[in-house]
């Protein structure tokens, strides 16, 4: 078996040690956080530890932090949990967005992969009727940082509100709920090293925001059922060590940055979409012309490299990217990108199986095509 070299860190991350720990002492313990008694006490606090890690990480209050499933569900809440507003979504939102914002405006995007600000504020000015602006902080396919800022101040100035997908974003570049103007930023623990099965909803105070899952009361109403504590406070531990650890991210910036070079080396037809504009340090998507990205996905795999082909959320399935239509890109050029995506802990080492691995496939398909 060759060596693993995981490239696929925007699906998901390793578990990191401190997470574990967190996971395996919370598991040890028995008690219901909503129990009046002295072990329930204990599980509260472990709980309310855990709300305030991950408020910290997004500059936020503690009681603004709600508990749930993952980012879908933090998505879904927020977009189905502000009833009779127009939904405004960006045209390179994750499907967790795009499928529970129905019969949602479309906010097209530049070929760059940056959502069209002009564009949002013809279409606030074009209907009175209140709105929710939908607006990802970073794409999850293309790594691109989106300008969530600006788009709040032209939400809020027609008198919207704006909801953020900070799922990709999160622990890899500074996040301030407030500076963003973000009146609702959805959170997902695996995405930074966290455990898989929780996320979270942070909620500025003054949304009316109406819960989806009714029944005990939980989560100050917004969010009903036991929480799910080893989880949440796996998710504390993971928020805390992204926050303290920003920094690595300079050194995967010039891993990814390495990597792109030597690829664009081997094969300089070779697009890389989303180049001209701010990305994270961690992704590189880029084109194997006229090379499907499955064939690419599978020949990368069977030489010990795991990367995907766009979002890694459709259950296994292998699809054109909607985010790169939404960016003018042709069909052929769509159907061949392929997703890497470091992390903390990839190396040099990764970058050379990799860059072996895709440049042995390039030119196997060149000689084939000759």
């Amino acid at each position: 078996m060759p060596r693993a070299a995981y490239l696929d860190w925007n699906a998901t991350a390793p578990l990191r040690p401190e997470v574990v720990a967190a996971m395996a002492e919370a598991l040890a313990r028995t008690g219901n956080p909503s129990s009046v008694h002295r072990w329930g006490r204990e599980a509260r606090r472990t709980l309310e530890k855990a709300r305030a890690q991950v408020a910290a990480l997004v500059g936020a209050a503690p009681s603004e932090v709600v508990f749930t499933s993952g980012g879908t569900e933090a998505n879904g809440l927020a977009l189905r949990g502000l009833a009779g507003r127009q939904l405004l979504v960006s045209a390179i939102e994750h499907d967790s967005v795009r499928q529970a914002a129905d019969g949602a405006a479309m906010i097209p995007a530049t070929p760059e992969g940056m959502v069209d600000l002009a564009a949002l504020e013809r279409m606030l000015a074009d209907d009175k009727r209140p709105a929710l602006v939908s607006l990802m902080l970073a794409n999850n396919e293309t790594g691109v940082i989106q300008p969530v800022a600006e788009a709040a101040r032209l939400a809020h100035a027609k008198g919207a509100l704006l909801h953020c997908d900070a799922v990709q974003a999160a622990g890899k570049i500074a996040v301030d709920r407030a500076a963003l103007g973000a009146d609702l930023l959805a959170l997902s623990a695996h995405k930074l090293g966290g455990p898989q099965g929780v996320g979270a909803l942070v909620v500025a105070g003054a949304v009316p925001l109406a819960a989806l899952q009714t029944g005990g009361g939980q989560e100050r109403g917004r969010r009903a059922g036991t929480e799910n504590l080893p989880g949440i406070a796996g998710f504390g531990a993971a928020a805390s060590v992204a926050a303290e650890r920003l920094r690595d991210y300079a050194a995967v910036a010039l891993l990814r940055d390495q990597a792109e070079r030597r690829l664009a080396a081997i094969a300089p037809d070779a697009p890389i979409h989303g180049a001209q504009a701010p990305r994270l340090a961690n992704t590189l998507c880029i084109g194997m012309p006229r090379v499907p990205a499955a064939t690419q996905v599978m020949a990368l795999d069977l030489a010990g490299v795991m990367v995907s082909a766009g979002a890694a959320c459709s259950s296994g399935k292998l699809r054109r990217s909607q985010v790169l239509e939404a960016m003018g890109v042709d069909a052929a050029a769509a159907e061949s990108a392929i997703r890497i995506s470091l992390g903390w802990s990839s190396s040099a080492i990764d970058i050379d199986q990799l860059v072996e691995a895709w440049g042995a496939l390039y030119a196997r398909t060149r000689a084939s095509a000759a």
